[in-house]
């Protein structure tokens, strides 16, 4: 991998099909950027700033966003697979229709977040902040949601079957029509402090 780039700004760049390969971004700020239709493999972008950038129809492969921060964004068809986002934070973004497959969103903000039919399988959100975040109708599937907080969240007609859902209180999320497994309504009742036998 070549040297990081370390504190660097880019603004008002047009990066439209920009091709990332094995490079490293370190503390550096994305500010007006158009990143439409581009695409990462192996790329690290750590405790970066990425500010009105348009990330439409982006495509990332085993890339890493870490600790960073996503302001005013827009993720409008962007796929994400097998990459690690955790601890990024993300604010005004619009992420749909988003697509995420595998990987690590571990301890990620989403908070507020429109997440109405995005698709999400196979990854962790292990902490992840969702609270009163709207994933009506959204696809949650196999993925572990231990610990996540999603007090005042949306998740009616969610698909959240294979998903971890320990540590979810049915009494503070909406889940009207959600599709579930029968282990994982056995994991809800028990939330609510049911005895099954």
């Amino acid at each position: 991998m070549a040297d990081p780039f370390e504190d660097e700004f880019f603004a008002g760049e047009d990066w439209y099909g920009r091709e990332f390969g094995a490079e490293s971004f370190v503390r550096c700020t994305f500010s007006d950027i158009d990143l439409t239709d581009s695409t990462s493999r192996g790329t690290v972008f750590e405790e970066c700033t990425f500010g009105n950038v348009r990330l439409n129809a982006s495509a990332h492969a085993d890339s890493a966003f870490l600790r960073c921060t996503f302001e005013r964004c827009t993720l409008f068809g962007a796929e994400f697979t097998g990459c690690k986002l955790t601890g990024s934070v993300f604010v005004d973004t619009d992420l749909r229709p988003l697509r995420v497959l595998g990987g690590d969103l571990s301890f990620t903000v989403l908070r507020l977040a429109d997440l109405r039919g995005v698709s999400i399988s196979g990854a962790r959100m292990c902490e992840a902040d969702l609270t009163e975040a709207n994933c009506e109708g959204a696809r949650l599937v196999d993925t572990d949601l231990s610990g996540a907080r999603v007090h005042k969240a949306n998740l009616a007609g969610a698909d959240l079957r294979g998903s971890n859902l320990a540590g979810i209180d049915p009494r503070t999320v909406d889940l009207a029509g959600a599709v579930i497994r029968a282990e994982q309504a056995l994991q809800l009742a028990q939330a609510l402090g049911l005895d099954v036998r």
